[in-house]
This record gives C-alpha cells, sequence and structure tokens, in this order.
C-alpha cells in the first residue's frame, strides 16, 4: 500500500473528527491549525481503539485488532494507514505522549472483558486509562507553562469528562451489559440497576440519588482538572473549556434531573455547544 501524503492523512483524520466528535469538535476547531491537525490525528487513533472495543466482533477478533495497534504504535514510522502516518507527524511536531495510547488499549480491553468495579478507586484507574490518558495526549498537542501538576490536571480533567458520560450513559451501557457504577455505590444507595419497558428502574428514588452523589463526585475532578486552563496559551485554554464546558453543563443537567438519562441518551443542542465554545473563546469556563 503506497502511503498518502501528510496532507490526505491529516484530511483523513480531521474528516473522522468533524463527523464522529460531536462534544469534542466544537473544542478543537478553536485551535491553531497545526495544533488542531494535530489533534484530529489523536482523535482519529483513539476513536479507532474506541470502536474496536464497541464493535460487534468476537472477543479473539478484537483482542487481535488491539493489539495490531499496539504493533503498529511501536513501529509508527513505517506504517501507510492515514491515521498513523498522521500521528507519527503529530508526535515529532509535539511532545505527544504515545504510550498514553497503550493505555487506552488496556482501558478498552477492560470494557471487552466486561470488567466490573467494586470500588471507586477500581473506577478511577479504568477512567485514568480510557480517558485520563486522552487528557495528557491532548496536553502533549496543546504544550504549557511549565509546572509540575500539568499532567496531573490533564489527567484529572479526563477522568472527569469519563464519570460524566458513565452517568449519561448508564441506560445504554446496561443495555450492552455493561456497568460502570461501582458496586459499593449501589449498595450505599440500595440501587439494583436493571432496565423495565425500556426505562432505567428507580422505584424508590435510589438511583437519582446516586447519580447526585456521583455528579458532585464529578464536580470536585473538574475543578482539578481546570486548573490546566491557565498554564495553556489563549487558543489551547479556550479548546481546553469548551470540552470541558460541554460535558460540565451535560453534569449539571443530569445532576438536576437524573431521570432524563433513565429513557435516553441525553445531549446539548449545537446552540448549547456553540453558547459553550463562544464563551470558552472569550476565557470563561461554561
Amino acid at each position: 500500500m503506497t502511503a498518502p501524503t501528510l496532507e490526505q492523512a491529516y484530511t483523513t483524520c480531521e474528516d473522522i473528527t468533524r463527523t464522529e466528535a460531536r462534544n469534542f469538535y466544537w473544542g478543537i476547531r478553536l485551535l491553531t491549525k497545526q495544533r488542531r491537525s494535530a489533534l484530529c490525528a489523536v482523535y482519529a487513533l483513539a476513536r479507532r481503539v474506541d470502536d474496536i472495543g464497541d464493535g460487534d466482533l468476537p472477543i479473539e477478533e478484537k483482542a487481535t485488532q488491539l493489539e495490531a495497534v499496539r504493533k503498529e504504535l511501536s513501529a509508527l514510522d513505517r506504517s501507510t494507514d492515514p491515521v498513523m502516518v498522521a500521528v507519527a507527524d503529530a508526535a515529532h511536531r509535539f511532545p505527544v505522549p504515545l504510550e498514553a495510547f497503550d493505555e487506552l488499549l488496556d482501558g478498552v480491553w477492560m470494557d471487552i472483558e466486561g470488567r466490573r468495579y467494586g470500588t471507586f478507586d477500581e473506577l478511577t484507574e479504568y477512567c485514568r486509562c480510557v480517558a485520563g490518558s486522552i487528557g495528557r495526549l491532548c496536553l502533549g498537542v496543546f504544550g504549557s507553562k511549565p509546572h509540575p501538576g500539568a499532567a496531573h490536571y490533564a489527567d484529572a480533567l479526563g477522568i472527569a469528562l469519563q464519570q460524566t458520560n458513565i452517568l449519561r450513559d448508564i441506560r445504554e451501557d446496561l443495555l450492552t451489559g455493561r456497568v460502570y457504577l461501582p458496586k459499593e455505590d449501589l449498595d450505599a444507595f440500595g440501587v439494583d440497576l436493571r432496565i423495565s419497558d425500556g426505562v432505567l428502574a428507580d422505584p424508590d428514588g435510589g438511583l437519582a440519588n446516586l447519580i447526585r452523589h456521583s455528579a458532585a463526585r464529578a464536580r470536585e475532578w473538574y475543578a482539578d482538572g481546570l486548573r490546566l486552563g491557565p498554564l495553556l496559551d489563549r487558543r489551547s485554554g479556550a479548546c481546553c473549556l469548551a470540552m470541558a464546558g460541554i460535558y460540565r453543563q451535560l453534569l449539571e443537567r443530569i445532576a438536576e434531573q437524573p431521570s432524563a438519562v433513565y429513557d435516553k441518551r441525553l445531549s446539548l443542542s449545537g446552540r448549547e455547544k456553540l453558547g459553550v465554545a463562544v464563551r470558552a473563546l472569550g476565557g470563561k469556563a461554561a
């Protein structure tokens, strides 16, 4: 297979990101052109890994595909795959921590295994793999002022976004046999997680209370992670604020009305996302 030109490789990644990153692209488009292209490359590869985990293939084939991605990452400069070509170039231009993709692969394997989590600490390790890794990859593209906590803040922000995803997708995940709410939390709030007539069952309000409790905990991770903002340049900071702002607004909507996620996948409107992006460009968090 003939290797694509860099322009072709980046165009492929930007097309994937524009089509698939329904929330992240609102922030990514605020970056300078070179950083936008690099972050689209990172997203496109992360999306490929996620799609393997969420696809319908047998477990053995998923394992084979994940291992193929891992091997190709170890030989990026020889790849002719457009996404890999773009990632390789992005890693030459910016200090992208490619080892974070290995953590993402580990986290997606946890999904494939159907792993469940007894404690919030166990869930945090999963979130660190599948989302903290993305935060650190983004930081590599953004760049930051020298600060010993920068990587920690990026990690925390990714974990906050993943906790929001978990609360938004309780029903959708349960339909595919996945449960991310820790057993200790389910037990503490007396929740028997199940679906009745297509709707999450919550006969005594325990699930709603658990969701509010989880949302309050996620707010603490956002507060920690958003300390990254002042360490970034204006455009990168705006991207960070926009991506985080969309998910924070979604979290607040879920916390205000937990039942909104009982029968559907909640999302913000395009107008609402645009408002978050505009405020982020002005340096304001949603």
